[in-house]
């Protein structure tokens, strides 16, 4: 017979793995952006001047 709360405990473990893996990342990402240099942004095809 399976063992079921050995199976429950392994899967809880390892999604809570995976969760801290993806949090990870994304601190990871927030803090490339926070981080990353100025865009500077420029108009393109615009004849008139703005009012």
């Amino acid at each position: 017979m399976a063992d079921y709360k050995e199976m429950y405990v392994h899967l809880m473990r390892e999604t809570e793995r995976a969760i801290q893996i993806l949090i990870q990342a994304q601190r990871d990402c927030e803090e490339m952006y926070i981080n990353a240099p100025e865009t500077k942004l420029t108009v393109l095809g615009q004849d008139e001047p703005v009012k």
